[in-house]
Parts: C-alpha cells; sequence; structure tokens
C-alpha cells in the first residue's frame, strides 16, 4: 500500500463550527470512509439480483474492485486548490484560515494568498473526473464521477484542465507549486487504485454499459450520502461519520471503527430474505387467515414454476382478491430473483391510502414470521399527513427481532425509494423515466425490488408512454414487475410485454419471443400472461374461476335534466338503498350534490376538490359505511368523480355514472353489488344507469373534454342493455380498443382521425422530458441532459410532468377574522401544531392560474400575504414556503376576479365576480 504524505493528509473534505468548537475531516478520510460504505452497500444491502446485473460482464472480483474504486476517488477533484480555498458554509474566516495555514505548513505555498476568478467554473465533480481522464481511466467510469452530484456531465471535461489551469495547480508557471498539486493528485489516485485491489489504471474494466453506469452512479451517490452524514437523525449519542477536532489528524482516525459503529447505528431494520413458498401450506391462510379462492390457487401456483420470471400480467374481475394474489407473487418472485423489497403504484393518492393498510397488514404477517423489523413508506406529497402512516413506529423505538412494520427516517427525501418496502401514486415509478436531478437514487431503488402496478388501465395516452419507457428500463434490470388490471386492452397487454423484451434482450420481440399462436388475441376472462424468460405463457383455465357469482347487470341510459335524474335516483332508493353516482367532473358532482342536499336523505361527496383532512375523512367515512364491513346505513346517497372508481372497496345497491371509455365503465360498474349482502327487494337486480349520452356522437363538451369522443363512441355502440360479469368484461373492453371494430360503426372516422392525432401528440409531448432507451454501448454524458429544462425539476413538478397536466399552486386554507386566525374546523391556528396546519392544503384550480405569468403573478400575490400574517412560518420545518389564502368568516372570499367558497359538503368553489351561477373546479 502507497505510503500517503503529509501533503495528502493536509487536505480537507468536510469543515464546521458547531457549538464553537471549530472541526474538520481529511480529504482522505472522506474518500476511505466513502470506499468503505460502498463496499459495505455493495455486500449487505444491494439484492442479489442487482448484484448479478453488475457481475453480467464481469466477475465478481472485478466488480468489488470498481466498486471500491469509484467511492474512493468520487471526490477526488477536492484535491485541488479550487475546492480547497472554498469558504465554510458558516463562513467562520478563522476556521478557514486556520486550515489554509496548514496546507502551507505542508508543502502548498501561497495557498493562503490564493484568489481564483475561475474557481467556480471547475466543482469538484468536474474536476475529478477531468483528473481521471488525465490519468487514463476509461470514458465510462469517469463519467460517474462527473455525474455523482445527481446530473452527470453532458460531456467529457478533460479540456478543462487547460482552460482553468490554476484551479487545478495554482499556478501557470511555478513548477514547484504545480508539482505539489500533481504529486497529491497522483498520489491519491494511485492509492485509491491500491486500496481497491489494482495495481495499474490499466486493469479497471474497458467498458460498463449505461444500465451498469446508471446502478453504480446510484451506489456512488447513496454512499456518499452516508458517508456524509456525521449523525443519525441530528442525534450525537449516535455518531455515523463525525467531524473531528481541528488538531487531530488522519492518523487519529480508526476508518474500521468509523465504519462499524455508523454501520451499527444506521441499520435501524432488517434487510428482508424472502423465504420459499411452502407448497403443503395454503399462503393465503398464513397471511390472511382464508383458504384460496381456486382462481388464487391456480395463479399462485402457476407462477412458482416460472424459473425466470419478467412480467405477470393479471386480468381478473373486481373483488377477485387480485391484491392477494400480487402481494404473494412479491414473495415468490422476490425469492426466484433475488430481489429484496417492494414498490406498489397506483393511480391516486386516494388509492394509495387504501392500499396503504392492506400492504401493511401483509408486511406485517412477513414481519412477525421473520421475526424482523421492515421498514414501510407511503410515496405521494400528502403521506406524511397520514394518519396510518403516523402511527407506525420508529424503528430505533422497537427492539430486535420483535417482529414489526418501522419507520426508518434516514429513507427520507430523495432517499425514500431507497427504502425496501414503498407504496405510492404511480408518479414515483413513471418519474424513473423523467429527466430529474439524482434520477440515479430512483433507478438504484426500484431496481432491487419487485414491482407492482395496479389499476394499468388508468393511465391514458400520455401516461402510457412514461410507463413503456420505465418497462424498458426494468426489464434492462430483469426486475420482475406485476400488472394488474380488470379490463386490459389487447393492444395494451401487448405493447408492456414488447416493451420489457426489448429492455432485458435489447433485441426486436419478434426475434427473442417464444409464444402461442395469436396470443395477442387470447380474449380469455379471467387471464394470467407470465413472460418467463423469453417465453410467454398464458393460463386462463382456472377452476371454478371465482367464489363470486356471476351477476347480470341490466343497463339503461337515461337523458335526463338534473332535477328529474334525482327524483328518479329518490324512487330507486325509496325502499331503501345506497346509491352511487360517479360523474366526469368535480363541477357535475357539487351541482347534483347541491339537489340532493334538499332531500331528506344522507349524502356523502368525494371528489379531488377538498381539503386533505376533509378528504381523508370521507373516504374512512365512505369505508366505514359501505366498505366491506361497513354498517350500511338505511338510505344513502354518494356523489363523486372517478376517485369512486379506483380501488376503494365500496359497494352501492345502484350506480348511476356519466358515459365514460368501456374499461372505465366497467371499473365503475365493480362498485355495484361488490359485497355478497343483502339488499332490499327493488334493487337485489344490479342497475347500471348511464348518463351524458346526448346522442349517438353527442356526449356534451364536459364529458368530452374528459374522455375523448372516439372512445365515448365506440363504448356507447357497443354497450348492450344488459352485461354479464365477469364474462363479458374482457371482449367488450377489446371491442372498444380493438381497431378492427372501427368498420362496425358509421360516422367515426373523423373522430377516429382526431383521436390518432391526439395520442400522437401526446406521445411527442412525453418523449420531450423522457431519458432515452437503455444504450448499451455510451456512457452517461448527456443521460439527463435538455436543452430547455427538466433535469432539477422538483418532486411536485415532477408528477406534473408524467400527467401532462397544467402545474398549480397549492395553498393553506385559513379563516381570517377580527378574532384571529382559524382552521376551517374551528381551531385557533395558535393552538394547532405546525404539521396539522400544513394539512389544509387544497389546489387551486387551473382557471385561477391559466398560465406560467399567472402562476407567478398569484404567487407574488400570496407571498404578501404570508409574509404579512405568518412571518414565523419561515422559521417552521412544516410550513416553511407555505402559501395562505384567506377566508373570511363565511369561508369565502374575492381573490383577483374570481369569488371563491368552501363548503365542508361539496368543496371548493369558484366563479368569476360577475358569474352568478358559479362554476366549480
Amino acid at each position: 500500500m502507497i505510503k500517503l504524505s503529509d501533503e495528502s493528509t493536509a487536505l480537507w473534505a468536510k469543515k464546521n463550527t458547531e457549538d464553537g468548537q471549530q472541526l474538520w475531516l481529511p480529504l482522505i478520510a472522506h474518500l476511505t470512509d466513502t470506499q468503505e460504505v460502498i463496499k459495505w452497500l455493495y455486500n449487505n444491502w444491494l439484492s442479489d439480483s442487482q448484484r448479478d446485473f453488475l457481475k453480467q460482464n464481469l466477475s465478481d472480483e472485478e466488480v468489488h474492485k470498481l466498486v471500491k474504486f469509484l467511492g474512493f476517488v468520487h471526490d477526488l477533484g477536492k484535491a485541488t486548490p479550487a475546492f480547497q480555498i472554498k469558504k465554510s458554509h458558516n463562513n467562520d474566516k478563522d476556521l478557514d484560515e486556520k486550515l489554509l495555514d496548514k496546507l502551507a505548513m505542508h508543502g502548498f505555498s501561497q495557498i493562503n494568498e490564493l484568489n481564483l476568478e475561475s474557481s467556480s467554473q471547475s466543482p469538484h465533480n468536474v474536476a475529478g473526473e477531468a483528473l481521471l481522464l488525465k490519468f487514463k481511466v476509461p470514458e465510462n467510469i469517469a463519467a460517474l464521477i462527473g455525474g455523482h452530484h445527481g446530473k452527470p456531465l453532458n460531456h467529457s471535461p478533460i479540456t478543462d484542465i487547460c482552460h482553468h489551469e490554476t484551479n487545478y495547480w495554482q499556478s501557470t508557471n511555478n513548477q514547484h507549486i504545480k508539482h505539489v498539486w500533481q504529486k497529491v493528485q497522483k498520489e491519491l489516485f494511485e492509492y485509491g487504485l491500491n486500496s481497491s485491489g489494482y495495481k495499474d489504471v490499466s486493469e479497471l474494466p474497458k467498458r460498463i454499459t449505461q444500465p451498469e453506469a446508471v446502478i453504480l452512479e446510484g451506489l456512488i451517490i447513496m454512499a456518499d450520502w452516508l458517508a456524509s452524514t456525521e449523525y443519525m437523525n441530528n442525534n450525537k449519542n449516535e455518531p455515523l461519520f463525525p467531524l473531528i477536532d481541528l488538531d487531530k489528524s488522519w492518523d487519529s482516525i480508526s476508518s474500521e471503527e468509523r465504519l462499524k459503529k455508523a454501520i451499527k447505528n444506521w441499520k435501524l431494520n432488517d434487510y428482508w430474505e424472502p423465504q420459499k413458498i411452502d407448497k403443503i401450506k395454503d399462503p393465503y391462510d398464513d397471511r390472511w387467515e382464508y383458504k384460496a379462492r381456486p382462481v388464487q390457487k391456480k395463479m399462485t401456483e402457476t407462477i412458482g414454476q416460472a424459473y425466470d420470471p419478467g412480467m405477470i400480467i393479471i386480468e381478473a374481475p373486481m373483488g377477485i382478491g387480485k391484491t392477494e394474489i400480487a402481494l404473494i407473487a412479491v414473495e415468490q418472485l422476490a425469492y426466484i430473483s433475488g430481489q429484496n423489497g417492494l414498490f406498489m403504484g397506483l393511480p391516486t393518492q386516494a388509492t394509495s391510502n387504501a392500499m396503504f393498510n392492506r400492504v401493511e397488514y401483509w408486511l406485517n404477517k412477513l414481519a412477525k414470521s421473520q421475526e424482523n423489523k421492515f421498514s414501510f413508506k407511503l410515496m405521494h406529497s400528502k403521506a406524511q399527513f397520514n394518519e396510518d402512516v403516523q402511527k407506525l413506529p420508529k424503528a430505533e423505538n422497537i427492539e430486535a427481532d420483535a417482529g414489526a412494520v418501522v419507520v426508518n427516517d434516514w429513507f427520507s427525501g430523495k432517499k425514500t425509494i431507497l427504502n425496501e418496502f414503498t407504496i405510492g401514486t404511480i408518479d414515483n415509478l413513471l418519474s424513473m423515466g423523467l429527466k430529474q436531478k439524482h434520477l440515479f437514487l430512483k433507478h438504484l431503488g426500484l431496481s432491487g425490488k419487485v414491482i407492482v402496478i395496479d389499476e394499468v388501465h388508468a393511465y391514458d395516452a400520455y401516461m402510457s408512454q412514461y410507463l413503456y419507457k420505465v418497462i424498458k428500463w426494468l426489464g434492462a434490470y430483469k426486475v420482475p414487475i406485476i400488472i394488474l388490471s380488470a379490463t386490459l386492452p389487447q393492444s395494451k397487454r401487448e405493447m408492456l410485454i414488447n416493451q420489457y423484451l426489448r429492455g432485458k434482450y435489447h433485441k426486436k420481440p419478434e426475434k427473442v419471443l417464444k409464444a402461442p399462436d395469436k396470443w395477442q388475441e387470447n380474449q380469455a376472462y379471467p387471464l394470467l400472461s407470465i413472460l418467463d424468460g423469453c417465453e410467454l405463457k398464458q393460463v386462463s383455465d382456472f377452476p371454478g374461476q371465482s367464489d363470486q357469482k356471476p351477476q347480470e347487470l341490466q343497463v339503461k341510459r337515461l337523458d335526463l335534466a338534473d332535477e328529474d335524474l334525482i327524483d328518479n335516483l329518490m324512487t330507486k332508493i325509496s325502499g331503501g338503498g345506497v346509491a352511487g353516482v360517479i360523474v366526469n367532473t368535480v363541477k357535475r358532482a357539487q351541482s347534483l350534490a347541491k339537489l340532493v342536499a334538499e332531500r331528506d336523505v344522507e349524502l356523502m361527496v368525494l371528489h379531488s376538490a377538498f381539503l386533505a383532512p376533509d378528504r381523508t375523512e370521507q373516504e374512512k367515512k365512505l369505508q366505514d359505511a359501505i366498505g366491506k364491513e361497513g354498517s350500511r346505513p338505511e338510505k344513502l346517497v354518494v356523489i363523486g368523480t372517478q376517485v369512486l372508481e379506483q380501488s376503494l372497496d365500496i359497494d352501492f345497491d345502484v350506480l348511476y355514472t356519466d358515459i365514460a371509455p368501456m374499461d372505465l365503465l366497467l371499473q365503475r360498474a365493480g362498485r355495484l353489488h361488490r359485497h355478497n349482502i343483502l339488499r332490499p327487494e327493488t334493487l337485489r337486480q344490479p342497475q347500471l344507469y348511464v348518463m351524458g349520452i346526448n346522442d349517438f356522437g353527442d356526449y356534451g363538451d364536459a364529458n368530452e373534454a374528459v374522455y375523448h369522443k372516439y372512445l365515448l363512441m365506440k363504448t356507447d355502440y357497443f354497450l348492450q342493455d344488459k352485461i354479464a360479469l365477469p364474462d363479458d368484461i374482457s371482449q367488450l373492453v377489446q371491442k372498444v380498443y380493438g381497431t378492427e371494430t372501427d368498420e362496425e360503426i358509421d360516422g367515426i372516422a373523423t373522430a377516429k382521425t382526431d383521436f390518432d392525432d391526439y395520442v400522437k401528440t401526446e406521445e411527442g409531448k412525453a418523449g420531450e422530458f423522457q431519458i432515452c432507451d437503455p444504450k448499451y454501448k455510451k456512457s452517461i454524458h448527456r443521460w439527463l441532459s435538455n436543452d430547455k429544462k427538466g433535469a432539477d425539476v422538483s418532486e411536485q413538478r415532477a408528477s406534473a410532468a408524467v400527467r401532462d397536466i397544467k402545474e398549480t399552486l397549492e395553498v393553506i386554507l385559513l379563516k381570517h377574522t377580527t378574532k384571529g386566525d382559524f382552521l376551517l374546523d374551528g381551531r385557533n391556528i395558535a393552538q394547532v401544531p405546525a404539521h396539522e396546519i400544513a394539512q389544509q392544503l387544497i389546489r387551486l384550480p387551473t382557471a385561477i392560474t391559466p398560465s406560467q405569468d399567472k402562476i407567478i403573478s398569484v404567487i407574488e400575490e400570496l407571498e404578501r400575504c404570508t409574509y404579512e400574517y405568518y412571518s414565523d412560518w419561515q422559521d417552521n420545518v412544516w410550513l416553511r414556503g407555505a402559501l395562505v389564502l384567506q377566508l373570511d368568516s363565511n369561508l369565502s372570499t374575492v381573490f383577483d376576479v374570481w369569488n371563491i367558497q368552501y363548503s365542508k359538503q361539496l368543496g371548493l368553489i369558484y366563479s368569476k365576480e360577475d358569474d352568478h351561477d358559479g362554476k366549480n373546479i
């Protein structure tokens, strides 16, 4: 091993002043810490499948050496004058001077007099990559150092040394000064080589593929962040990699002891080691205490026989237990493939919240059966307000071997996806395909998990483009994916399978796929499709199919004025019953709710225009009333938008719905007679009333603004007076989405052309900020580059980007009166914890913020109000940056040209000042 000179050990990596104590960390210490951490993460944290992926083209020993080398040299660029003269973050001039004096004492002449005007042009990540290239490190490996702050460079920076020579060597003409810098840079580089197991730079791998580089980059970033954490959760009693006293040196540090203590304090939860499913026992009985249904039993047995499972698509009726099949499959696939975690993606925050408890129940059983602590995270922008999440115990408060589901707070923010078990909105998965800083962490976190995508039919043409992109990358990483749908078009099934094959084998699907004849046209239902290696297996022969009785829905079209519609509904439940009304816009939901509110009947309303706590409360009330174990009222009317069709396990006696594409219409119908209960005599036959059909091809501006006329026309055409569930589901969906049926329908050509143009436009828009397909012979240079914007978008803006929604603002609603400021539930904010105030969020309608310029002006106006009345919020972690919209004692206000009012029953209502009819969100 090379003996380090005093010059090398005098360089600093970190410095700070805490409570009057001056601290530093030698550069060699941080490089060694990171090398030790990344080695530990590779051996102990990565899943078996991730290690196997990195060993596709290298031996285990070669990967070990490469990982250690990358960990060490990641901050080599700090061994430059441009970095060493940087000021401390807290601007402690005395500390800065002392460290410069230390450098001057150890051979760096004139360093304390140095002033570099261009030092910002050579940040240490750029300098590190440039130095590695100078030392003949292959470009695609050196590029990882340039990108370790989250965004790779657009091109090789090798010329930066020539253009900014003083940033690297302090002087252009003093050969002695230059030599000292060149000496320590070479010395540290060779020390990194030797400590990693290399004798010479020529032994480094000549090429790593781009997907391998992405995972390695994610690992470098994670290791750097961990090695840069001084204390676990800022607790001085739980040190990770703390700085040392200024009078101490590298010789006083034991890297081995630092790592040992750090991992002990950091590793608060256990890592999942998947077990083989016992063929003798019923896993459903073990996990949920009920015997597996025939369909579940057959699917689980079939999945367990796979040898190289890639993609599994489960198409089955609503209420058959697809979620339970998927969770057992997660255990099976994790065991077979070597994954060690789960990500489940759902369409909305509401569906994610509803699924959270079900997954937590399964995970608790798993944790107790293995006597492990498993860390679990809910991932969406309101997750921190979820009461069930708040109830989870902190990992550090649970004893070892207790067997529990816990929260590990280190895995938060951008690190959340690194948590082993996660569930959240599909945005978290789709943004894996979005050019965004630190995207490497998402790829690292997701590549070690089994991925479950629920309700895949809910994603439109734009979102589907991101989904296909992500599936290619997951295929490249050989990640098993489970896709669930009750209503999946054949074309989408084919596309999902083909994209996975493209990613996994980087060849055209037809060149590798072995599949039954005409597999693309399979309309069997239920249907299990398993991509096992490059072979597609489809199973549709299920004994007994399900314990659900087949049912026949009576379908009637209704073209009634709103008053007459409510009269019809009230007559239907005159003898008791629960009526559901699912409409396509919040405006229509609110209008109908006002009419029902005048009648003598209990009413519940659910849509997106509620305060977050009110919506959560309403979802809970809904589940308690008409969920599987609900206490059903004698009479109830539930009015809502699309949120009612997704994942909520609720049951209506009769259902009224606006026209929607066939798959979504059938999803809504899945909430009709969902449970086996006794119903009012007149409602024992399931009845579905379809509204909004003025005439064939005329569905009203509002419906056609939400769903394309082409799909509505085809749904209208093929929707019969009776639907047999589940037998008719697949064929009805395929008729609507199959282009071969267009010729049956007169007058659809124009709508089809418009739809095709729309899809083409959406695909083009989706590609604007997407990463490229996996490129196996390219480095990560330009991987996140975008000539416009995109690489630095926030998580919130990322969600907008992958959903093609207009960007708008979230505000906190408060009641502002002469007596003080109150939450809308009446509590004075002076007596309310900050985190509860932060929950009072609602998204402003796009009508109020229709353009970027308008968004900016609205922000400025809201900021003025917020700073005037709530200036102390800027010092609060929960409320910093929040914007307040003040309402008066009647919960209304005039903002710009808008009348805005909030109703706990109806949500947020807005209208222009001269528009007395009112427009609702």
